[in-house]
């Protein structure tokens, strides 16, 4: 998922290579998005690059191509907004009156009712970080023994940093928002207000560490200021 940033800069350029067949220049880019400095145009660049929505074309000035746009993004939403689409019964069809049948009760019943629906939120990496949680995917009804008191939501997990603590990439990871950790605690840990990664919470003096459960990834420092927890982990669902 993109933050506000991302998307507005995605946007921004596709517009204007629309429009122009050019894409603007970093002060155009830092202008509209009311930015201070480029740097902050630079590592939106970086983030959009990673995730693949643009390419950087080599050997040429300004020379930028926006390869795809979000999934969510149609046309319809690019000009009102974001707005779900609801898939209604018998295709839309009316459906044609029919005589009562007797209720019948499944065991399954009161479950089914109790269940909690829970948010699923995009993806979070569980490798290098991949952008902030902001739009709602889908919904999950877990429940309630599953996942206990408080707000949650669920993430669909990306990478294998998290191998050794059995999170495997495509697991969904179910996540109890707050903004406080202890440590040892696997957090959704956002980076300068940009990138929301899965680690292991740590501390290193005033520091904030970023623990990965891959020997192949290394551990990351970070000043406290930097670091924003935005929930614990509390449960795992995977599909075989």
């Amino acid at each position: 998922m993109l933050t506000r940033k991302q998307l507005e800069l995605l946007m921004f350029i596709n517009e204007r290579l629309r429009e122009t067949g050019v894409p603007p220049s970093f002060d155009e880019m830092k202008e509209a998005l009311d930015l201070a400095s480029k740097s902050g145009i630079h590592r939106l660049i970086t983030a959009l690059e990673e995730r693949g929505f643009i390419r950087r074309l080599p050997n040429r000035a300004r020379a930028l191509e926006v390869i795809r746009l979000p999934d969510t993004l149609t046309p319809s939403t690019q000009r009102r907004g974001f707005s779900p689409s609801v898939i209604e019964g018998s295709l839309g069809k009316p459906a044609q009156a029919a005589a009562p049948r007797p209720e019948v009760k499944s065991a399954n019943d009161d479950a089914t009712r109790s269940s909690i629906p829970i948010p699923v939120m995009g993806k979070i990496a569980a490798g290098v970080p991949i952008s902030a949680i902001e739009h709602q995917t889908r919904t999950l009804s877990l429940p309630p023994d599953m996942i206990g008191s408080g707000e949650h939501y669920a993430l669909e997990v990306e990478g294998d940093s998290m191998i050794d603590a059995g999170i495997f990439n495509g697991d969904t990871a179910i996540i109890k928002r707050g903004e406080t950790a202890n440590a040892g605690d696997i957090i959704v840990a956002l980076v300068d207000d940009e990138e929301a990664t899965l680690k292991r919470f740590r501390r290193k003096g005033a520091s904030i560490a970023l623990e990965a459960a891959n020997p192949a990834y290394e551990t990351r420092i970070f000043g406290p200021d930097r670091v924003q927890v935005q929930g614990r982990l509390v449960g795992l669902i995977r599909r075989y």
